[in-house]
């Protein structure tokens, strides 16, 4: 079977429903819990937490959907719901992993945020778009 054709990177989104704003959000808070969840991978921490992992990747779920979305045809998908959808989640990242973070203690959590700053820095924006179907960089 044929892949259909793949949308050009950062393809605004057609509706004038906001949600083309979300793209660069979008990005920003997926890059941002990959770097975590790499981080925690290296530290051999992530195997310790996978309860308390639980919300954070539901989040990142949720984002990679998200920038799904924003690439599929004007008229195909409810855009005002995944907006506001997808505006709840942003706004419960930065409680969310306040909260996941608070579970380490002091010399632990600047390891991890030592780590998380150098593998951020490493990312490249495509790496955003990991797990999105069309857009996977690991698989095109």
């Amino acid at each position: 079977m044929a892949r259909p054709p793949r949308p050009a990177p950062h393809t605004p989104s057609p509706s004038g429903d906001g949600a083309g704003a979300l793209r660069p959000h979008l990005e920003r808070a997926r890059l941002e819990l990959r770097a975590l969840f790499r981080a925690l991978d290296e530290l051999r921490l992530a195997q310790e937490l996978p309860d308390d992992l639980a919300l954070l990747f539901d989040l990142d779920a949720d984002f990679a959907e998200a920038l799904w979305a924003l690439d599929q045809p004007p008229g195909n998908l409810n855009m005002a719901l995944m907006v506001r959808d997808t505006q709840a989640s942003l706004a419960a990242l930065p409680e969310a992993r306040a909260d996941f973070l608070a579970l380490f203690d002091g010399k632990r959590a600047a390891r991890v945020a030592q780590h998380v700053a150098r593998i951020q820095a490493q990312l490249r924006p495509a790496d955003a778009y990991l797990q999105v179907p069309g857009r996977d960089p690991a698989v095109d």
